[in-house]
């Protein structure tokens, strides 16, 4: 959810924010088509979640537009799998919206140094709707967006501004922001709504599929350690049950409802990595930072094995088109 990333430039927060996995070899197995071969069409669309955005997952690829996609991407790792079988158009970019992928051109920010820098190549020029990228023949598009609807980033980068002001106690940043979420879940399904509608407009024989978020908060949110730059840094204890059942929780229900009421398939990417958040030893997210020394930015994105988890779950959806 990279809009994180002005957040924190902004508010100074760098210093206090922060089993066995699938292999691209296991992803190739699992994607594999048992029948015939023939090359599908497949245009990638998302937000950071998608693109992949931090050094944990890989280097950039190109073009170096901004929207940071990354090597180790799911959409690159179902890409390698399938090789010859499938021809992919990857246009995910870092901060989109589901207003970026059918309608705006958005203005990516690139993948800053750590601490939070500025990307040396910025300011890159707008991109276009991701929906430029679908064609009318398309055989399936996977879209990935809805934590920026929300405003995921800046809710992200408030409560731990908040949870350090008020010494990791209480819920400020629920007192502050829960008012707002039913009118935030609002402008998200009518957003992601018409979104799914103009996509399956352009592409009338397409498979949609949509993804969803995966585990970032524990179901016990005590297991996170306050002040660690390498989990929530000072996310209260509060504000993180508050996030994990008010926010993520809800999103990934409100994704699911809105694609499957117009027939669409959703990924659901949230239950089965439970035991594998941010806080978790075994965690297919990182924190704030990936690592203190070198300083490694995350921002709460899914790492490497996040990603390779993702990639086996959507490696199986493509398969099935």
């Amino acid at each position: 959810m990279p809009r994180f990333l002005s957040r924190l430039a902004v508010t100074g927060t760098a210093a206090v924010l922060a089993a066995g996995l699938i292999t691209p070899t296991a992803v190739e197995a699992a994607a594999r088509p048992t029948g015939p071969a023939r090359t599908l069409k497949w245009a990638a669309l998302g937000d950071s979640y998608t693109a992949g955005v931090i050094e944990a997952t890989g280097g950039l690829t190109a073009p170096r537009d901004g929207c940071a996609r990354t090597t180790g991407s799911y959409p690159e790792i179902v890409r390698r799998g399938l090789g010859a079988l499938v021809d992919l158009h990857n246009v995910s970019c870092s901060g989109a919206t589901s207003a970026d992928v059918d309608a705006n051109k958005q203005s990516p920010t690139g993948r800053p140094l750590p601490p939070f820098g500025v990307d040396p190549a910025a300011p890159y020029p707008p991109v276009p709707a991701q929906i430029d990228a679908v064609d009318p023949d398309e055989d399936v598009i996977t879209v990935g967006v809805g934590g920026n609807d929300l405003g995921f980033g800046e809710i992200l980068g408030d409560c731990i501004a908040l949870g350090a002001t008020h010494l990791g106690l209480g819920s400020p940043c629920k007192d502050t922001y829960d008012a707002q979420l039913a009118g935030r879940f609002d402008r998200l399904r009518t957003g992601y709504g018409a979104m799914l509608t103009a996509l399956r407009q352009k592409a009338p024989s397409a498979r949609i599929i949509t993804v969803g978020y995966p585990h970032l908060v524990p179901e016990d949110a005590t297991r996170c350690r306050f002040g660690d730059p390498l989990q929530f840094a000072t996310f209260t204890t509060g504000d993180l049950a508050w996030a994990r059942t008010s926010i993520l929780e809800p999103l990934n229900q409100a994704i699911e409802q809105i694609a499957s009421a117009r027939q669409d398939t959703f990924v659901d990417l949230y239950a089965d990595s439970a035991e594998h958040s941010v806080c978790d030893a075994d965690h297919w997210l990182d924190g704030v930072l990936t690592s203190v020394i070198p300083l490694k930015y995350a921002l709460v994105h899914p790492n490497a094995d996040g990603q390779s988890f993702a990639a086996t779950r959507v490696g199986a959806a493509v398969r099935g088109t």
